[in-house]
């Protein structure tokens, strides 16, 4: 260090060593800028995996107001089932041919075909036990940005049950 005159205390000169560092000290510039650009990218990663998860959020939730529209449709469709005794109340029988065709012709008069893609009535949907109408739907989802990752889109369902019951 070299002391010059008419300052108070001793000054550095550049270039030079500080004593007890064995590099010269080096300026930081740019380097807050690479870290503002990597906080930028995660940040619009985030926003870009919360958009595409909130859009499949939202069309199973439609799919699966679909399915219930469906299930009462389907419960609708029933049949009267014969009387075991004379003073016997009648029941509701469904039967799974009939619940699918419900379900179809449902989904066909909504104009769901047009708003999902792929849709598709399950195998599964019919009446298990002649009372319940079960009806399972699936439909592919193509998330917005990320759409070029899953070309496909992504294949989500929805279940929905329904009973009919006679009362007086």
């Amino acid at each position: 260090m070299k002391i010059v005159a008419g300052t108070s205390g001793p000054t550095k000169q550049p270039g030079r060593q500080q004593p007890g560092r064995q590099h010269p000290v080096r300026g930081q510039d740019g380097q807050v800028l690479v870290l503002i650009i990597g906080f930028i990218v995660t940040a619009l990663l985030v926003a870009t995996v919360v958009i595409a998860a909130s859009s499949v959020y939202l069309e199973h939730k439609k799919l699966l107001s679909l399915a219930d529209g469906a299930s009462v449709a389907a419960a609708d469709s029933f049949t009267l089932g014969q009387l075991s005794n004379v003073g016997g109340a009648p029941s509701a029988v469904l039967s799974g041919a009939r619940v699918r065709n419900a379900v179809v012709d449902y989904l066909g008069r909504n104009g769901a075909f047009g708003r999902f893609s792929d849709l598709f009535v399950a195998p599964s949907t019919g009446s298990p036990d002649g009372a319940t109408a079960v009806v399972v739907i699936s439909a592919s989802v193509h998330p917005p940005v990320v759409n070029f990752l899953v070309p496909d889109g992504i294949r989500i369902e929805a279940r929905s049950t329904a009973r009919s019951r006679l009362s007086r």
